[in-house]
């Protein structure tokens, strides 16, 4: 396998973890597999996904809170109606006490 596949893999599989209610960062995944400066390639990965059930990319936001992958979610309000519905508050695109609901990746 490839570093890039293997880059690719670790995404998924920290992204599979992330409990409900909670949420992460695109940069605190890229820094945890040691790409600090890797969190648009974490975006591109989740991007990849789209309509894949098993893999939660609506619990990545970028790190202020703010819902920006949500455009890569079916309709404009899918992203926020699935972080709201696991009781995670959101105020203009942002999760309000960021801090109360972030995850540490771990593999």
């Amino acid at each position: 396998m490839t570093e890039k596949n293997n880059f690719y893999t670790e995404v998924l599989e920290i992204v599979k973890q992330i409990p409900y209610g909670k949420v992460t960062t695109y940069g605190r995944i890229a820094q945890y597999l040691g790409s600090k400066r890797g969190a648009r390639m974490v975006g591109w990965v989740l991007n990849k996904q789209k309509g894949n059930i098993e893999i939660p990319a609506h619990r990545v936001v970028n790190r202020k809170g703010l819902l920006t992958g949500k455009m890569h979610f079916e309709g404009t309000d899918l992203m926020q109606n699935l972080l709201e519905n696991e009781g995670i508050k959101i105020v203009d695109n942002q999760i309000v006490d960021l801090e109360n609901y972030l995850w540490e990746p771990k593999i």
